[in-house]
């Protein structure tokens, strides 16, 4: 690896964590695990949901609707969520053991009321950029090293937007977990014939 490879750590936030709002199991196994990488990075950036509380993706938002139900929005498939990384929450933080000093810059994603945001790069309907990719370009970052959570949904569509905005894209397989792993496998399958890799923090 080149030391300008550019190190993107998803949403490892207190709600994503077992004991928050929406749980992804084995969450907290994953945080060593990032925190022993930092140091062979010198480009590291955070991704981190940051909801208003009248976010269309909260199920509580919709008379009628139980979380992960299933509605169209805009004409988007839309889940419905528990209530999760609500603006200023501690839920929203980020998870107390990871070493957030090595961090340059933190996205935040999914303020906008009335769309969701899973990727870091863009919203759902592509139609808002959040400026990652000109941020790693600016940088000179071409190779992003991916990890965090949830690997079946904000870390699936992170890669899949990497790999259109033409980055070379290796997920960190033992520093993410999904919600679903049967679902996330091929996914995993999908985006390794997009071009992206899976690699092991050991090989790093």
């Amino acid at each position: 690896m080149n030391r300008m490879d550019a190190l993107l750590i998803i949403d490892v936030q207190n709600d994503f964590i077992p004991g928050g709002s929406l749980p992804v199991p084995g969450g907290e196994e994953i945080v060593p695990v990032i925190n022993g990488l930092m140091d062979r990075f010198d480009l590291v950036l955070a991704t981190q949901d940051w909801h208003p509380q009248d976010h269309m993706s909260f199920a509580s938002n919709h008379k009628g609707n139980k979380p992960f139900e299933q509605i169209v929005h805009q004409g988007l498939d839309q889940i419905l969520w528990p209530d999760h990384c609500v603006q200023g929450t501690q839920g929203a933080g980020f998870h107390p053991a990871l070493n957030v000093n090595p961090i340059e810059a933190i996205i935040r994603k999914g303020m906008d009321p009335d769309i969701d945001s899973y990727s870091g790069f863009y919203d759902n309907g592509h139609k808002k950029s959040t400026g990652l990719s000109g941020y790693l370009k600016e940088k000179g970052s071409r190779v992003l090293y991916c990890c965090g959570l949830a690997a079946d949904v904000c870390v699936y569509f992170t890669i899949k937007d990497a790999l259109k905005e033409g980055f070379k894209v290796k997920l960190i397989a033992d520093a993410t977990r999904a919600l679903d792993e049967e679902k996330f496998a091929e996914m995993a399958e999908e985006l390794k014939g997009l071009g992206m890799e899976s690699v092991l923090s050991g090989s790093l």
